[in-house]
């Protein structure tokens, strides 16, 4: 009677929803560098710490590691995923193309049911960046190229732009620091400018702005990495 009494008050866990917790505090943490960039990470550890068995802890991982955010090493430890500041021009180069070309292509194929969709994550974008809230900053912002690459209707533009995104979330949080977390609200309103000339499908305009736009992310973000280098922050 004790063993099912116990058994009613603890609630049970619904199935995927340790995974998903693991994953969700684990992306956090690394994509607001307190994982640091070649942290070790121990399974045994985490599943000490979340209080769950390490068969969602390893499904967790492999989460984090498609998404290229940690890395197997050949001795099959696993660290947080370093970020490449030496090639971090040649991603800077890629960024910016694909912030241009996706953003074309919306201009010319986009459709009614498109807008509404992108309007409403600028919305999400926009509730975050008033919050101050960085993480969700650079999860709506993802999301909203992510939406614009997807009216495009190219697979092969969204798939290698949706890798850059993902790729890109921890440098943006450098982005984000820059501003201390608050984002000035022409820079919220650059987003509204991309879709003014998508839904009037203008795409020379929309190629213009898209342009601007990641010129500002990517001069705002290498000033900051230059300024930290010399007052050598521990990334």
């Amino acid at each position: 009677m004790a063993r099912q009494a116990k058994e009613k008050a603890t609630p049970e866990r619904k199935r995927g929803s340790g995974v998903k917790f693991v994953y969700d505090s684990l992306r956090d943490e690394i994509l607001d560098l307190k994982l640091a960039p070649g942290s070790l990470i121990d399974e045994s550890e985490l599943s000490e710490r979340f209080s769950i068995s390490r068969t969602p802890i390893r499904e967790a991982l492999v989460r984090l590691q498609g998404e290229g955010l940690i890395t197997t090493l050949p001795n099959r430890s696993t660290i947080v995923s370093n970020i490449d500041f030496l090639n971090l021009h040649r991603f800077f180069d890629a960024l910016s193309l694909m912030y241009r070309v996706t953003t074309r292509l919306a201009a010319e194929y986009r459709t009614d049911e498109d807008l509404e969709t992108i309007r409403a994550l600028q919305a999400d974008f926009r509730r975050a960046a008033e919050s101050e809230d960085a993480l969700a900053m650079i999860s709506a912002n993802r999301d909203f190229h992510a939406g614009i690459a997807a009216a495009g209707r190219n697979p092969y533009y969204n798939g290698l732009f949706l890798k850059l995104l993902d790729e890109g979330r921890r440098i943006m949080r450098f982005y984000y620091s820059s501003f201390e977390d608050r984002l000035p609200e022409r820079y919220v309103e650059e987003h509204d400018e991309m879709i003014d000339a998508i839904a009037r499908r203008d795409i020379e305009t929309a190629d213009r702005l898209a342009a601007r736009h990641a010129d500002q992310i990517i001069g705002q973000i290498q000033a900051m990495i230059s300024r930290d280098k010399r007052q050598a922050i521990k990334l």
